[in-house]
C-alpha cells in the first residue's frame, strides 16, 4: 500500500494535521461558524510541515480562524515561502 502524500508539498505523509485544531471545538466562535464535519476535518501532512504549521502559527485560534484550509495555510506568508522551498526539496 502506497504511503500518504503530504497535501501540502507532497512528501510522504506521517500526520494528520486538524485544520480547525481540537482544542478549538468546544469554543462557542468555532460551533457557531464550522459544521462538526468541518472541524473534524483533517489534512495528510509529512512531519516537517506538520512542525512549520505549528511554529510559524503557534496559536492555535489564530490557526483554526485564519488558516482552516489548504489555500489559507499556503497564502500565510512565511508558511507559502517555506513550501515554495520544500516542494523544490522533495523534487530533486
Amino acid at each position: 500500500m502506497a504511503m500518504p502524500q503530504c497535501e501540502l508539498c507532497g512528501d510522504d505523509a506521517f500526520n494528520e494535521h486538524h485544520l480547525i485544531p481540537r482544542h478549538c471545538h468546544r469554543k462557542a466562535w468555532f460551533k457557531s461558524r464550522f459544521s462538526k464535519a468541518e472541524m473534524q476535518h483533517t489534512i495528510d501532512v509529512c512531519n516537517m510541515c506538520h512542525k512549520m504549521i505549528h511554529q510559524l502559527v503557534p496559536d492555535e485560534k489564530e490557526l483554526g480562524r485564519s488558516y482552516h484550509s489548504i489555500e489559507t495555510l499556503a497564502a500565510h506568508p512565511e508558511i507559502g515561502n517555506y513550501l515554495q522551498w520544500k516542494r523544490k526539496r522533495v523534487r530533486t
